[in-house]
């Protein structure tokens, strides 16, 4: 059992005097109590009244403040005229802005005084005129012009060829040279044989062509004479090259042409060319006939001295090539 401790007379006043103060709080409280619940009866009941007040102002304000609106309506209610067609096409002018000048000089007419003829007299001579702004006018159309649905732009089309070669004589392709080719592939009699041919053919001595290599596989060895090839100019060019567009039927295809406007076509039998006879100790033989194109200044690239290049639009095009043929020797190509 625990001791129980003795109570000592101080420890009883504290005790006693808290008890006290508790009761004094307890009965503060009851006071207070129901002084607060006074109050807050007493706010509803003032606030109700304001309340009222205020729907009793809001009644007599309505009627007065709903007044212009119908005045409002009344003066929508005006009758617009209808417009014609006239008007709605001529656009409205703007009135100008007035500037400060003339802003000033409306403020002094309102001053009736002597000072007011003077400043509307200085205000005239240093007015500046406003801008006037441009209004759109509706463009009418002539009456000999066309709609525009019936003109044509004229597109600019280059001139041909043909015409700028008669205008210009530097224009027009020249055949430089044509140059006959028969290549039999060894030494000895068949290459006599091709010399002979080509002898009767162009009338003009050949010059051998020796082998840059050597092919076992073909028996040709480097240094071996294996072709023979003739080079006419000029009129004996021309002559040559009317013979063997007729041994090709004077058809030739676009393919034979380069960009530069040189071509090169073939002939399998000689005999097919007109004035020549088969003979069986010449036998038959086929050639190549290459022929090159070009103008006159073509000169510079070649010559020793001062060598340059030719210019762009002085060169010849594959289209030129074609009808400069067409023309000349009345060639298909297709």
């Amino acid at each position: 059992m625990t001791e129980k401790k003795p109570v000592t007379p101080v420890e009883k006043k504290v005790v006693t005097e808290k008890k006290a103060e508790k009761a004094t709080a307890s009965v503060v409280e009851q006071k207070v109590v129901p002084e607060k619940r006074a109050e807050k009866a007493k706010v509803p009941a003032a606030d109700s009244k304001a309340a009222t007040e205020k729907k009793a102002v809001e009644t007599k304000v309505t009627p007065i403040e709903k007044k212009p609106v119908v005045e409002k309506k009344v003066k929508q209610k005006v009758v617009k005229k209808p417009v014609s067609a006239e008007e709605k096409a001529v656009p409205k002018e703007k009135a100008p802005e007035k500037t400060a000048v003339e802003t000033k000089a409306t403020a002094a007419e309102k001053k009736p005084s002597a000072e007011q003829k003077v400043a509307k007299k200085v205000a005239e001579l240093t007015v500046v005129p406003a801008k006037e702004e441009k209004v759109g006018k509706v463009a009418v159309p002539a009456i000999n012009e066309k709609p525009l649905a019936e003109k044509k732009v004229e597109s600019k089309v280059a001139k041909p060829p043909r015409k700028e070669w008669a205008a210009n004589p530097m224009l027009t392709p020249i055949i430089e040279k044509v140059t006959v080719n028969m290549s039999v592939g060894q030494s000895g009699r068949p290459l006599e044989q091709a010399e002979t041919i080509l002898k009767q053919l162009t009338k003009q001595k050949p010059s051998k062509r020796k082998a840059k290599k050597t092919i076992r596989e073909f028996g040709i060895r480097k240094g071996e004479s294996i072709a023979c090839l003739v080079t006419l100019r000029d009129e004996k060019a021309k002559e040559f090259l009317r013979k063997a567009f007729f041994a090709v039927d004077n058809k030739l295809s676009t393919y034979c042409f380069d960009r530069q406007g040189n071509f090169a076509f073939g002939i399998k039998e000689h005999i097919n060319i007109p004035g020549t006879r088969y003979s069986p100790e010449l036998g038959i033989h086929g050639m190549d006939v290459a022929v090159s194109l070009g103008r006159a200044g073509y000169r510079i690239k070649r010559r020793h001295r001062t060598k340059s290049k030719i210019g762009k639009d002085h060169l010849l095009t594959a289209n030129e090539a074609i009808l400069f043929i067409k023309d000349e020797f009345d060639v298909e190509i297709a």
